[in-house]
């Protein structure tokens, strides 16, 4: 009889969750966009995982025979090259596809140490409140004073040009979005009775802060990380253009488009397939960001 008893509490919570799932997922559903989006993100997601059995050749293999190939569909294309070869004969759409890994590595490391941080320092000014809620709003408004990119570009010179400078320097431009969204959804959560019952029932403040109220203070941190994802990448991809990101041979599309552009005139597809993979990837992830917000925020919400 207890087992049957005990049974009952955990079956209502994974009904429960289940109904909420698929209550988001029919508002997601219901923007097209934003399921395209997914799609196209899943492919790419793919890609990269699978960028070892799926891409033809390595990413710094050569050809010596096949100096800017075109793709196989112009006159002198080449079937072992479909999208064609760049200035040293690599194969690019090798590079492409292992070029997914960097652009998606680049994404999950930034939005996770932004956020992360980012809802450290939040929770922790929003509760507080007083001078220690100045300090930091304060220093947030500073570092969002500069132009993003600049300031990137000036923290990279400072660390020194490399994949892993360049995303510890665009986490910390991207931080303030997280620091100001969390400390307004905290404001505005810590002065409601569920927050005052469980002060008065003796919680303390460090579980009250992460467990009781960052849990309704996730769906606007969730729709920025979405969008910042999308961010992290065109600025990796803009530093890697003006050489301060990810180095030569490295196949990050920024750095493909900055080794390209000399030959932009008689060679179109060496910077033409670079920068249409950063277009369709930002924009699946911002049409993806997009049905996060409607599926989320109830006032959003399409009847």
């Amino acid at each position: 009889m207890s087992d049957i008893t005990s049974a009952e509490p955990i079956d209502s919570r994974d009904a429960g969750r289940l109904a909420l799932l698929a209550e988001f997922w029919r508002y997601f559903s219901e923007n097209r966009g934003a399921v395209i989006g997914l799609c196209f993100f899943s492919l790419i997601v793919l890609l990269a995982v699978f960028a070892d059995l799926i891409a033809p050749y390595g990413p710094t293999e050569q050809f010596r025979d096949a100096f800017l190939a075109p793709p196989v569909w112009q006159e002198g294309g080449d079937w072992r090259f479909i999208l064609g070869t760049d200035a040293v004969g690599r194969d690019m759409l090798s590079r492409l596809i292992y070029g997914s890994r960097f652009s998606l590595f680049v994404g999950v490391i930034v939005v996770s140490l932004s956020l992360f941080v980012g809802i450290i320092i939040g929770m922790i000014a929003g509760y507080a409140g007083g001078w220690l809620d100045t300090a930091v709003m304060r220093v947030m408004d500073i570092i969002l004073a500069f132009p993003s990119l600049l300031l990137a570009l000036a923290l990279v010179a400072i660390l020194g040009p490399s994949l892993i400078n360049a995303m510890i320097a665009i986490a910390i431009v991207q931080q303030p979005h997280y620091v100001r969204l969390t400390r307004a959804a905290v404001m505005g959560e810590k002065s409601k009775d569920y927050v005052t019952a469980a002060r008065v029932a003796g919680v303390r403040p460090l579980r009250l802060m992460f467990i009781t109220i960052l849990p309704n203070c996730l769906s606007p941190l969730i729709v920025q990380a979405a969008l910042s994802f999308s961010t992290a990448i065109l600025d990796a991809a803009a530093l890697g253009f003006l050489g301060m990101g990810a180095q030569p041979p490295t196949p990050e599309w920024g750095t493909m488009l900055a080794e390209a552009r000399e030959f932009i005139l008689r060679a179109w597809w060496v910077v033409t397939f670079p920068g249409v993979a950063i277009l369709l990837t930002v924009l699946a992830i911002n049409l993806m960001g997009d049905g996060l917000r409607d599926a989320l925020d109830p006032k959003l919400r399409r009847s």
